[in-house]
């Protein structure tokens, strides 16, 4: 995208003094620019970067000492870009709105007197955290590192995975003003060829002034944007891009951005978590299917109870039904109120806990939980069923991997109680109707959102080894659906022999 902020007159002049003062009028008010002439043995240059961005280093022993003490005059940037400079990238450009943009991203620029040409030195010294842990995709076995705000140290994490040369990486900038560097990661030889010309033409179609995290990105590639469900995967961890990348997918990476951006994916990838193929398939098996019963009972419970107990209390066993309505004999509002006074004080818990710091937010949310729960009961303002009801629902919301995932079943968990509440058990069998329609009327660049359950075939079933349980390693011999044709299989048929 071109920044149409600098004239019509875009190449450099070949007088200093014009190249200077273009660059000082654009620069005005940025006390950070740094500008200072200097000498090559007689000949005229300027140095232009941003202060702190730069790695001062490599600006002074590399390039300045070189330049001004230990070279030789020279009369043209290409030979002192060959000569003197003693760093591994360097470019010439001929442009002011190239130097603008080299200067902004942390590389300094060196213009001589009487060349047309400057040349842009990698000096970029940002500073930094180290690499983090995870924190929203906490795993007991497998490795903790997580991504960074930086992008090209989190192309770093992902090639350290992938040690093929067939690995690609696409870089370009999104946003006029912000320019940011997106990185599209995918094995050349597996992924499919319209599928990264698809993700590439969405970047570039992308038209907004900034980009300052991978959920603008994510929110400017879904799709259908008025639907609740994630239709793109994000993930802070590098072994999980890696592993979707072996798939045959493709990674986006966000400059400024812990998260990188995975599609296509299916409602299947979000119950998937890194730990399922680190430890033995049977007990990873069970916790998958513990998470899809948490997905259900997270979604229906709320709005079956209140289905059951103010339209069909007859559908309740009699002991159960009648422990019911002793708890609420003295509850002076009537189910829905209930269910939504408790339904809202936990999701007031949950944010709560999300902006204050770790200790205090888990000591907020089990205490809190408590003390509140325990209150509006001796109070007679709920029930105690409720509480449970409301507490199970909660608790089965944090046993889903994905978060994005998770904040759409805490949205759809509403749109079933309201149902239920206005139809009773019809009301509810039509919300769940309408939600399953929903994710049968996603697709995720061209896959069904709800596949493999949903033409499985396509792939010969196999899918099904990886959906609600997930089969022993050596019998997942073949990709997913999103893999090139040609590159079905990444694992021999015979155990522990030779692939062919």
């Amino acid at each position: 995208m071109k920044n149409t902020n600098f004239g019509d007159d875009m190449n450099l002049y070949s007088e200093l003094y014009e190249n200077k003062q273009k660059i000082k009028d654009v620069f005005t008010g940025a006390d950070d620019i740094v500008m200072r002439e200097f000498d090559n043995f007689g000949v005229k240059c300027l140095i232009v970067f941003a202060d702190n961005v730069v790695s001062r280093t490599v600006i002074e022993n590399p390039v300045l000492t070189n330049i001004m003490v230990l070279g030789e005059a020279q009369s043209n940037m290409e030979a002192v870009a060959t000569k003197l400079v003693s760093v591994g990238e360097t470019k010439l450009v001929k442009t002011f709105e190239e130097v603008f943009d080299a200067v902004l991203i942390g590389d300094t620029v060196i213009i001589m007197e009487g060349d047309k040409r400057a040349l842009v030195i990698s000096s970029k010294g940002w500073p930094s955290r180290g690499i983090p842990q995870a924190q929203t995709e906490v795993v007991v076995q497998g490795p903790k590192d997580a991504f960074m705000e930086i992008g090209s140290f989190n192309t770093v994490l992902i090639r350290r995975r992938i040690r093929d040369t067939s690995l690609k990486v696409r870089r370009m900038k999104c946003g006029r003003r912000s320019k940011t560097d997106i990185a599209v990661m995918y094995l050349k030889d597996v992924a499919k060829d319209e599928l990264v010309e698809e993700v590439i033409r969405q970047i570039k179609s992308i038209d907004v002034d900034a980009i300052l995290d991978s959920g603008y990105m994510e929110q400017f590639l879904e799709k259908k944007h008025n639907s609740p469900f994630p239709q793109l995967q994000m993930t802070e961890r590098p072994d999980k891009a890696a592993s979707a990348i072996y798939e045959g997918r493709v990674a986006i990476v966000v400059d400024n951005s812990p998260f990188v951006i995975l599609v296509p994916s299916t409602v299947n990838i979000f119950f998937q978590a890194s730990e399922d193929y680190y430890d033995r398939w049977e007990i990873m098996s069970f916790l998958r299917l513990l998470r899809y019963f948490a997905v259900i009972a997270a979604t229906c419970l709320p709005g079956i109870y209140i289905a059951l107990t103010v339209y069909r209390p007859d559908l309740i066993p009699t002991a159960l039904a009648l422990k019911i309505a002793s708890s609420r004999a003295y509850v002076p509002f009537p189910t829905i109120a209930e269910v939504l006074i408790m339904e809202t004080a936990f999701e007031l818990l949950r944010e709560a806990g999300v902006r204050l710091p770790s200790p205090a937010s888990s000591a907020l949310g089990i205490v809190g939980g408590i003390v509140i729960g325990s209150a509006a009961v001796d109070a007679g303002i709920v029930g105690p069923v409720v509480v449970i009801i409301a507490a199970l629902s909660g608790i089965c919301s944090f046993a889903i991997p994905n978060p994005a995932f998770v904040s759409a079943i805490r949205l759809v968990k509403y749109f079933v109680i309201f149902m239920s509440a206005f139809l009773g058990l019809f009301g509810f069998y039509i919300s769940v109707f309408l939600v399953l329609t929903h994710l049968a009327s996603l697709e995720s660049y061209g896959i069904p959102y709800l596949y493999p359950f949903c033409g499985g075939s396509i792939n010969g079933y196999t899918d099904f080894k990886d959906s609600i349980i997930r089969a022993p390693l050596r019998f997942m011999t073949k990709r997913p659906i999103f893999a090139r044709k040609g590159q079905k299989r990444r694992m021999s048929n015979n155990k522990g022999g030779s692939r062919k």
